[in-house]
């Protein structure tokens, strides 16, 4: 969706501007050779809600955990890290489990996809355990930095269903409000968003958005600004269905690359 002029859906207490996602490729550094060579890039983001039956043993639970983390060595994958959810936000989720990862492109997330090992995770240690999955696959607006979030860093994802026959002009003017809360509200370090472009696991979810912050304690401030919450809420609402927010806080320890 290439998005145009869009009009501001209300008057910002942050003056925000609101600018159309960006789709110039930028110069970005590769956390393996950072010190060595610049490329074009424009990142995918790909996230996987889980629901794991109330019943299951914890021992297939790690099984399951484990062999998601594995994949975080195959070429194609850039970032990936997946645990337990810190919280849910909404009374349409009941996810236990998120996976978050990075792709250059959306033929590494296709390779990452179809590659032999991650086949089997999925068949082997995360059918046979979960009531439900969800994925949401989308171009990021800008380049994330870094690629990887430090350990312990919060991260907030949000989905989006939007009611039938919303505009293209209106898709781009929550996008530019989603990406105008970084401006106005301090402690979050990124924030991606993008309209999904892989409807068949989604749900009806077309737009989602990633917003990394230093910490819990960063991430409860800023839910505690009322402007804050203001931002998201006003005249957005009223062009959705439903909303997903689920957070998660990234290991101390991170397999990531």
């Amino acid at each position: 969706m290439l998005c145009v002029k869009p009009r501001p859906l209300f008057s910002s207490p942050f003056s925000l501007t609101f600018l159309p996602p960006k789709h110039l490729k930028r110069p970005f550094v590769l956390p393996t050779k950072a010190s060595k060579s610049l490329i074009t890039m424009s990142i995918v983001e790909h996230v996987v809600l889980f629901k794991v039956k109330d019943d299951t043993e914890q021992a297939k639970v790690e099984s399951m955990l484990n062999g998601l983390n594995g994949l975080a060595s195959l070429d194609s994958v850039l970032h990936l890290t997946v645990g337990p959810v810190f919280r849910t936000r909404s009374s349409m989720s009941n996810f236990t489990h998120m996976l978050h990862s990075r792709y250059k492109s959306k033929e590494g997330l296709n390779s990452y996809s179809a590659h032999p090992d991650h086949v089997r995770v999925v068949k082997e240690n995360v059918l046979p355990v979960c009531d439900d999955v969800m994925a949401v696959d989308w171009i990021a607006d800008n380049d994330p930095v870094p690629l990887s979030p430090p350990p312990n860093s919060a991260v907030k994802v949000t989905f989006l269903k939007l009611k039938e026959n919303v505009d293209n002009e209106v898709k781009c003017d929550i996008l530019g409000v989603i990406k105008g809360i970084k401006e106005g509200v301090s402690g979050i370090q990124q924030i991606t968003c993008g309209e999904n472009f892989s409807p068949a696991r989604a749900k009806g979810f077309s737009i989602a958005s990633v917003t990394v912050f230093a910490g819990v304690e960063d991430m409860a401030a800023a839910e505690g600004n009322e402007e804050y919450v203001n931002l998201q809420k006003q005249k957005v609402r009223e062009h959705l269905d439903g909303v997903i927010v689920v957070d998660y806080v990234m290991p101390s320890s991170s397999s990531n690359l």
